[in-house]
């Protein structure tokens, strides 16, 4: 089964958590804190493979969870960090975010590696939070916590010339005519149900052709296979409009183009890439008049007509000799362009909701310092308040009101408010 399209959740290793530990000796007193760093949580790796061509292996898993790093121990032992967690893709895999859409991956060369999620810092010991005036700090920094996040994979084939047109036009037998592919050939409509590619090798140059499953008038709207399937030549720098010049279905094959067209110009900016036309079918009856009033059609407009027979096998030097000659004048395959990167805990905002009587500071990041604070000690207590004031949560809760004495909860833990 060919499968292009599927979404996963992948989640980051959690940083360890830093150690609360004082040095303990014979003869030594007060030997002072020396409790470790925790160790970096696992990141999610993306690996383009050159080996795989499809999103077969993600249909039996779909959540990927990289290790949490260890925790600090005693005696300045900093916890281990875990080991990245590879995910392997097919060339051509684009990665969107489920929430909003956006791309923050295009693995479109073999062996490209992409670190999709960043794991989680190892959390500060106490020994770092020592100072001449705080001597024996009795709390330690948790490690950064990270969440599952769902992505999107879609596989867009990376080809350097497309075959497009309606089912049942040739387009399987001119790839097996001009490559060494060998795709399902027989004569009725949708033989084709998955992209097919093949290498050409034509005067000194070697190129990509795909093959996609054919296309109906309304496939915009879901008729037939849909349009699904063109998003595998949105790589392409050439697209070959494949037409039964002959019509021998019955249609004409002027208003077959044009149906195309409009399919591609309802997909996006596939109808702005260059073209040509493969006009095949020119051993059947009617072929040599249609030819005339498609060229006579497409008079005036940039768009080249070769006629070919991929039954006879003629006419293809002329094809492939016109897509040698525009292929080297054309821009390089597309490739997507990344958006914002996933954004990592710490950059997340806190936010501030008033419930009745309390004001609710909720948000990742104070999740985190919660955690942080040994609420029986004052010396961490303080330095709670300090990091809330450098955050501007104070401000922020003095901005949406908030007065001396009302209750700000944060977490599971209910506060007066202090100026």
């Amino acid at each position: 089964m060919f499968v292009d399209q599927v979404k996963i959740t992948a989640k980051a290793g959690n940083g360890g958590n830093g150690a609360v530990s004082f040095h303990r000796e014979k003869f030594v007193q007060n030997g002072g804190p020396d409790g470790g760093d925790g160790g970096n949580g696992g990141d999610i790796v993306l690996l383009a493979d050159p080996n795989m061509h499809t999103l077969m292996d993600f249909r039996y898993k779909r959540k990927y969870t990289a290790d949490n790093g260890e925790n600090g121990a005693a005696a300045l032992c900093r916890g281990k960090s875990a080991k990245e967690l590879v995910i392997k893709v097919p060339v051509g895999t684009t990665v969107r975010l489920v929430s909003d859409g956006r791309l923050v991956a295009d693995m479109h060369e073999a062996g490209q590696r992409h670190v999709l999620l960043h794991g989680g810092r190892g959390g500060w010991g106490n020994a770092p939070f020592a100072t001449p005036t705080r001597q024996a700090p009795n709390f330690a920094k948790p490690g950064q916590k990270c969440e599952m996040t769902e992505f999107e994979l879609e596989l867009k084939s990376i080809a350097d010339v497309g075959l497009v047109g309606y089912p049942n036009v040739g387009k399987s037998t001119i790839l097996s005519v001009v490559t060494a592919a060998r795709p399902k050939i027989a004569n009725y409509h949708f033989t084709t149900l998955a992209p097919n590619l093949g290498i050409c090798r034509q005067y000194g140059m070697d190129f990509v052709m795909a093959d996609i499953p054919g296309l109906v008038e309304g496939a915009s709207e879901g008729v037939g296979l849909g349009i699904r399937f063109l998003r595998h030549v949105e790589r392409t720098r050439l697209l070959v409009h494949v037409v039964d010049i002959a019509g021998s279905e019955g249609r004409d094959p002027i208003e077959d183009f044009e149906h195309i067209c409009d399919e591609l110009v309802a997909y996006g900016d596939l109808a702005e890439r260059p073209q040509i036309v493969a006009a095949n079918k020119m051993d059947l009856p009617g072929a040599e008049e249609n030819l005339e009033r498609l060229k006579k059609h497409l008079k005036g407009t940039d768009i080249e007509v070769y006629p070919v027979s991929a039954a006879t096998q003629q006419g293809f030097d002329a094809l492939m000799g016109a897509i040698v000659r525009i292929l080297p004048t054309l821009p390089d395959r597309r490739v997507f362009e990344e958006e914002m990167p996933v954004e990592t805990v710490e950059q997340a905002p806190f936010t501030i909701e008033k419930d009745g009587g309390y004001y609710i500071v909720s948000g990742p990041a104070m999740e985190q310092l919660i955690d942080s604070v040994n609420f029986t000690d004052q010396e961490s207590l303080n330095y709670f308040h300090r990091t809330l004031r450098s955050r501007g949560v104070i401000d922020a809760l003095r901005a949406v009101g908030a007065k001396e004495g009302d209750s700000v909860i944060i977490g599971e833990m209910e506060f007066d408010f202090v100026e």
